[in-house]
């Protein structure tokens, strides 16, 4: 049993929509607001149905599931 030991089988039906919720994950995480509307203007043209939906929030998920290496207040002075 390792450290960050994942057995889960959750695979996504839509990996491609895994991908995106994942992408749309870090962009947030970053404040990469350029790749959050290309993300959002990417999934409003496309329309999602509830299983595309449920894939996209299972990446989106899986990316938040992870700690930050770092606290943005690192290196500040006070």
């Amino acid at each position: 049993m390792g450290l960050f030991s994942r057995k889960n089988n959750d695979t996504p039906s839509n990996p491609e929509m895994a991908e995106l919720g994942r992408e749309y994950a870090i962009a947030k995480r970053h404040g990469d607001r350029k790749s959050l509307g290309r993300i959002n203007r990417q999934i409003g043209t496309a329309g999602m149905s509830d299983t595309d939906r449920a894939s996209f929030e299972s990446g989106r998920d899986s990316y938040d599931a992870i700690p930050p290496a770092y606290s943005k207040r690192r290196n500040r002075r006070r």
